[in-house]
């Protein structure tokens, strides 16, 4: 029964870390960008920044200036 115990507390702590190893989203990038500007998303595409993928998400600010938030995949921090 200990073994048990064992492999259910060793795959709970394999799921818990799965979020730190998975890309971000482009919706999660998304509203990262909207977070960031106060502004509406008007895309979001994948794109390549120095060698790194990145999600490039075009906003429409409210003062309606257009931006483009890069993003990186891996992080999520903006680049």
């Amino acid at each position: 029964m200990s073994r048990l115990r064992i492999a259910i507390a060793a795959l709970f702590v394999a799921c818990c870390a799965l979020p730190a190893w998975a890309d971000v989203s482009r919706d999660d990038a998304a509203a990262l960008a909207q977070r960031q500007t106060g502004g509406r998303v008007l895309s979001v595409e994948r794109a390549d920044a120095g060698g790194r993928p990145v999600w490039r998400v075009k906003v429409v600010t409210p003062r309606g200036e257009v931006r483009v938030i890069l993003v990186e995949v891996a992080t999520g921090r903006p680049v």
